[in-house]
């Protein structure tokens, strides 16, 4: 089972929702769409599932030509971020729903509905009603029906978003195992790119309604092949600012220079676009962070035993995010220190250049 789309777009009047998507994805790992609220994953996941009417392109399941079909011809399952259950309906009922519509025997139904409450923990909540479960509970059961339908493509449109912390994990760490072997294609819509690196597989990453990059997970973290692929996967932003190459080193206006190394150091003289991710920005010369940069303090943040600021420099804000708690005053400058190692290098038009 696969689905491919090709050169598939989305409009609503004469505005553009979705900009030619060309993907081929496959069963076996979690295919994740990543990127910010209004980015278009979920008008894709709804052009894929057959919601929303595509503009043009073609849309194959398993080589079938499915552009035209309605929703319920794809067999597909599809569990949003909100609880969707029936009220009036127990647990078992909810989760059986979409093998009683297509006729199943009971005997059958019943088998596969205690397999799935069992991998999902919901053995004994099966007799009780959704408004009786906690919010894990609910969206267990929502992903319980999605399990037991044994669709060919599975859609989870930031299905974890409206769980507590703790609850999020939990699921997270669960959702490879639960659609493991079961030969379905399962795409996982999200805003944040730590829960893509934690769900592994690949990615597309998505900005204004289009696909900037496609690949595995870890690869374009680690190679962003545009700066608008390096925006995406970055949380907090990643830090940018236009830099002039001149011999071996590195110009960030005039008082901020580095030694560049490897294939930056071997990029024509001119100007690009250095990018670095916060983390890589320190409040202290450590850990190959040796480019030293003053800027003014704007904010600052302490989350758990990390400290991030937002501080000024020539052309605007940087934020640096860094282990321990550390004496920031906002409006006072500071100094901070930049791993250069870690630097991405952008032509003019975008594109990867180191």
């Amino acid at each position: 089972m696969t689905i491919e789309l090709e050169n598939v777009t989305k409009r609503v009047g004469a505005v553009t929702h979705i900009k030619p998507v060309t993907l081929t994805l496959k069963p076996g790992q979690f295919n994740v769409l990543l990127g910010e609220t209004g980015a278009g994953k979920t008008s894709l996941i709804k052009l894929m599932a057959g919601l929303d009417p595509a503009a043009s392109g073609t849309i194959r399941m398993n080589g079938k030509d499915v552009t035209h079909l309605s929703t319920q011809k794809r067999n597909i399952s599809l569990v949003h971020q909100f609880f969707v259950n029936y009220p009036h309906m127990s647990v078992f009922d909810n989760i059986a729903s979409p093998l009683k519509v297509a006729g199943m025997a009971r005997s059958e139904i019943e088998g596969r509905v205690e397999q799935a409450a069992k991998l999902l923990q919901l053995t004994p909540m099966l007799k009780r009603r959704p408004q009786e479960l906690s919010g894990g509970q609910q969206q267990r059961t929502a992903l319980a029906r999605a399990i037991v339908k044994e669709s060919q493509a599975v859609f989870l449109d930031e299905p974890l978003a409206n769980l507590d912390y703790k609850l999020r994990e939990e699921l997270r760490d669960q959702l490879p195992d639960l659609f493991a072997g079961r030969g379905a294609v399962v795409i996982y819509a999200t805003s944040e790119p730590e829960e893509a690196l934690m769900l592994g597989g690949r990615t597309a990453l998505m900005q204004d309604g289009q696909v900037v990059q496609f690949g595995p997970t870890a690869g374009i973290y680690r190679r962003p092949g545009s700066l608008a692929a390096a925006q995406v996967f970055s949380n907090p932003p990643i830090n940018t600012a236009p830099i002039t190459k001149r011999g071996s080193r590195a110009h960030m206006g005039s008082a901020i220079s580095w030694e560049l190394t490897g294939a930056a150091a071997d990029l024509r003289d001119g100007d690009y676009t250095v990018a670095v991710r916060p983390n890589y920005v320190l409040p202290v010369r450590d850990r190959g962070a040796d480019v030293p940069m003053t800027g003014t303090v704007l904010v600052t943040e302490l989350s758990g035993s990390e400290s991030s600021a937002h501080f000024s420099l020539p052309g605007g804000s940087w934020v640096s995010l860094s282990p321990g708690v550390h004496p920031y005053e906002v409006g006072r400058d500071h100094q901070f220190f930049m791993d250069a190692s870690r630097c991405f290098y952008f032509a003019p038009d975008g594109a990867l250049a180191a």
